[in-house]
């Protein structure tokens, strides 16, 4: 199985002027070719656009300095991005063109394995160029970290705050687990999410509790920055803060969603885990829809669902769990006691049942819903709920005695 490793990277101010001259230019040729597409000019394959690479340069001699296989890397993802449009054109569903990439982005610089070296702490990346014409010489970049070994690939990229990372692709034997239990869990927005098992455990997963603190600070800053000539000194901070902010703000996020998703896939015990597949974006619409009120974005940005789903694909993957999307339509609306299907807007958050009297979190009964409707398709039994409820969050892992569902 392939992971990849995230290290952390110092480098002088040298080699960082090397990097972002590199990522400038592939930038550059990148927002060339979609230039030319956007005009009309039919994508030729990488092939053909490889080809062309010579041409570019007598055009632009500073290409010279870059790496050559960085430069090819470029028309690899022109022609991933231009195939996933042509897929979604044939689909039928919105193209969404190949955008330009913006300045303030780093461009990743992906370098195969077979030409890099590794001195001690020491990575050695090459630049582009040749004796005296060799403008930049070769990065040597410092490790926080022991690599993987036998890596194939590493990506060169860089946060807000200008600290630069090596991304390390290898291969990771799976591990087993001979496990036979089932857990199902629902994801939410009030909680990130609440699960049961067959013997009738109740988790509760909390995520990020910070996005409301970090929001308000954004639209503050936003709010400045727009009162400032554009590209002003002042202009220019605000910018810098803000980019700032936003990525303390998302290192927080994911880390809480890598929390609560290593919680699930490693420290669970069930070798079974179902997750719900229903679109949240789609549920949330639907209610502001009934009430006529504006999409917040936080509804969808601030737990990060999709995130947290691709986080737990490859855990599992690797602790040696089973994931499975089960359809979840109405397991809010049905009742997980006798199957009564009723109105849950999102803002009740406590199921009672009309028919058998039946009191339980919404979230809770979505949960045991989900479960039961997995082990029935697979022909087992469905189970009762009871125990107790596990609370998980950014900081803290605590398993505290809840009362049972009741009937009244």
């Amino acid at each position: 199985m392939l992971l990849c490793t995230k290290i952390r990277v110092d480098v002088s101010e040298q080699d960082a002027a090397a990097l972002e001259f590199m990522q400038g230019k592939c930038r550059a040729l990148y927002n060339w070719w979609i230039g030319r597409l956007k005009d009309g000019e039919k994508w030729p394959g990488w092939k053909i656009a490889k080809a062309s690479l010579q041409e570019s340069k007598q055009h632009d001699p500073e290409l010279c300095q870059v790496y050559g296989k960085l430069l090819h890397e470029v028309y690899f993802r022109l022609d991933a991005a231009m195939q996933a449009f042509f897929r979604r054109v044939k689909q039928g569903e919105k193209p969404g063109f190949p955008r330009v990439r913006p300045r303030h982005n780093f461009f990743t610089l992906c370098y195969p394995a077979m030409y890099l070296k590794i001195e001690g702490d020491t990575f050695i990346l090459p630049t582009g160029g040749r004796g005296k014409n060799k403008q930049y010489p070769n990065i040597k970049a410092h490790l926080t970290e022991d690599p993987p070994t036998h890596f194939k690939e590493v990506a060169i990229s860089r946060d807000a705050a200008g600290r630069y990372y090596a991304s390390f692709v290898a291969e990771r034997e799976e591990e087993t687990n001979n496990n036979n239990r089932v857990v199902a869990f629902d994801l939410g927005i009030k909680t990130l999410a609440t699960g049961a098992n067959e013997q009738g455990r109740i988790y509760h997963i909390g995520g990020f509790k910070g996005s409301q603190y970090y929001n308000k600070q954004l639209d503050k800053i936003r709010s400045k920055r727009d009162k400032c000539k554009k590209k002003s000194r002042r202009y220019i901070y605000l910018s810098k803060v803000y980019q700032r902010v936003s990525q303390k703000k998302r290192n927080k996020q994911r880390d809480s969603l890598h929390k609560a998703s290593h919680l699930i896939a490693h420290k669970l015990v069930e070798r079974t885990v179902v997750i719900g597949d229903l679109s949240q974006r789609q549920m949330v619409a639907k209610q502001h829809q009934e009430r006529k009120k504006y999409l917040n974005r936080s509804v969808y940005n601030d737990w990060g669902l999709y995130t947290f789903t691709q986080m737990l694909v490859y855990k599992c993957q690797l602790y040696g769990k089973e994931l499975v999307l089960e359809n979840e339509r109405n397991t809010s609306k049905m009742c997980s006691g006798c199957g009564n299907l009723q109105a849950m807007p999102l803002w009740k958050r406590t199921y009672c049942c009309v028919e058998c009297g039946l009191v339980m979190d919404r979230d809770e009964n979505s949960a045991v819903n989900i479960l039961a409707r997995f082990i029935t398709r697979r022909g087992s039994h469905t189970p009762s709920v009871e125990c107790g409820v596990l609370h998980a969050d950014q900081n803290s892992v605590e398993v505290v005695e809840a009362s049972c569902p009741t009937q009244v």
